[in-house]
């Protein structure tokens, strides 16, 4: 099931009714079940997999909290980390390991006749499985206190707006949303429309930008041999607005899902593509994996805290092993290195240093450079082997051989203005939004720094950084310019849309 299908559109009313008409208490059951009938849709069989890491995290959890014994609460922790890894292994990694193996041995010289594995890749199996490891880490930790109550544990891990592709949710962040269902209201008003436009932009963002995009995406990168470098180059920026769009889409439209159950969830894109250096592009784009790299593992190796080749060491780990959640293939490894070295240079030249100031138009040669970097890491990404990442280079080399396809270049470009223009607006309103609650600390106003699930202030309905078309303190003011707006969206979105719902990118990982 996917958010943009008649099934869903079926799915998520009976959902939110039950919700909201049984007691309290029963709400938790209510998104569970509704859960794992979302998850079921794709393959029953794999609901069992979900469920061995809801058992088995909750009684480690809880053992773990029992436990004032380093040495019994550090063992505990491994067996979260055997269970979780080693499915995610099997499932995952075990036919990339296989294949590899046999193509070193035959490169060897040796006998290279052994078995090949085929195995089916659970949806969002990467996702959750880091979001229940992040439960048992932070509970050994002693950041959080494990919960009792299972069912709460296993909403949290199933949580289906976010299940299948993020954000990656901490549980000393989420959990406490689930765990109050009392607390939790339907959104009325301004918190509303702004549920609803989360959920409209995201659509817009899949259905016109990704969607609309992925035939240039499919050409050149099926034949890139076939076509100019022009041709080409408009290809792979293509790809980089489809995966923005896809993503991003899919984080906005699971926001806006999630809000109207009351439970408001991370920003997961904070316009990466207005960053002027790499260090700034990975605190922008899937913020909830790079927290989650930088937390559990790129900190736990040592992080910046040892000499400078210990932490190019530890960058280095961290992005390789950050390639490869995305993928079993060595093309998402060198995708891993191209970014660890990146962001080694960056912080061998500039110290890692993110700017602090507004954007201006002398930035903009750094943030064409920065997006020059993604869209060469993003040939890697999205060919299927290493030879075809290595066509694509080659075809770029050669800038006007072959077929030109002027249409698709002006295609291109007319997304890419699209995509831009949503960035700056989203930018300039968190930078507005920035400057109110400084004013409102200068003048001894309190500004929560989040407030309570289903409690929404206006302020932090504006300074939310969702990809909001028509939220009110972004775009004209008037009810009549939002509803042209949100009018020009729908039709973008039925026209744009076909017969099939097109699945989303990263439902692959």
């Amino acid at each position: 099931m996917v958010f943009n299908s008649i099934t869903f559109a079926a799915f998520l009313p009976l959902v939110l009714i039950a919700h909201w008409a049984v007691p309290p208490q029963k709400r938790n059951l209510v998104l569970l079940v509704a859960s794992y009938v979302f998850y079921g849709w794709w393959d029953w069989r794999f609901l069992a997999l979900i469920a061995l890491s809801t058992v088995v995290d909750f009684a480690v959890g809880l053992a773990i909290g029992a436990s004032r014994d380093e040495r019994s609460r550090s063992r505990l922790l491994a067996v979260s980390l055997v269970v979780n890894l080693g499915v995610l292994a099997v499932f995952k990694y075990a036919g990339f390991f296989v294949d590899s193996a046999n193509e070193l041995l035959g490169g060897l010289g040796l006998s290279a006749a052994g078995p090949t594995l085929e195995v089916l890749l659970p949806v969002g199996i990467s996702f959750y499985t880091f979001q229940t490891i992040s439960y048992s880490f932070d509970v050994h930790r002693r950041r959080i206190e494990p919960t009792a109550d299972l069912v709460v544990f296993a909403t949290y891990v199933a949580y289906f707006p976010q299940l299948v592709a993020g954000p990656i949710e901490r549980a000393q962040r989420l959990l406490p949303r689930i765990a109050t269902p009392a607390a939790r209201t339907f959104p009325r008003g301004r918190d509303l429309d702004r549920a609803m436009s989360l959920f409209l932009s995201g659509l817009f963002k899949k259905v016109v930008l990704a969607d609309g995009i992925a035939p240039v995406v499919d050409e050149v990168f099926a034949d890139p041999g076939g076509a100019s470098g022009i041709a080409v180059a408009a290809g792979v920026v293509a790809f980089a607005i489809q995966l923005y769009g896809d993503f991003s889409g899919y984080t906005d439209m699971a926001r806006g899902v999630s809000e109207l159950f009351g439970i408001d969830l991370m920003v997961n894109f904070r316009q990466p593509y207005l960053s002027r250096n790499i260090t700034e592009f990975w605190r922008r784009w899937h913020v909830s994996l790079s927290d989650w790299l930088r937390e559990y593992l790129y900190i736990p190796l040592g992080g910046n805290r040892g000499s400078g080749v210990a932490t190019i060491r530890n960058l280095m780990i961290t992005m390789l092993l950050g390639g490869l959640w995305h993928g079993a293939s060595w093309n998402f490894v060198v995708w891993g290195a191209i970014h660890g070295v990146a962001l080694v240079v960056h912080r061998l030249v500039a110290g890692g240093r993110v700017p602090v100031r507004r954007l201006s138009i002398t930035q903009v040669p750094a943030i064409l450079a920065t997006f020059a970097i993604w869209c060469a890491s993003m040939v890697f990404f999205r060919a299927a082997t290493l030879a075809d990442a290595g066509a694509v280079l080659s075809a770029l080399a050669t800038p006007l051989a072959g077929r030109r396809a002027w249409g698709s270049v002006g295609l291109v470009a007319v997304f890419a203005v699209v995509t831009v223009a949503l960035d700056l607006a989203q930018r300039r309103a968190d930078e507005s939004n920035v400057a109110e609650r400084d004013r409102d600390g200068a003048d001894g106003e309190r500004t929560p720094a989040r407030a309570p699930a289903g409690s929404l202030s206006p302020r932090r309905v504006a300074g939310s950084c969702g990809a909001d078309l028509v939220s009110a303190r972004r775009l004209p003011a008037s009810s009549a310019g939002r509803g042209v707006l949100a009018g020009v969206a729908v039709v973008a979105i039925v026209v744009y849309s076909g017969g099939i719902p097109s699945p989303f990118i990263y439902f692959q990982f």
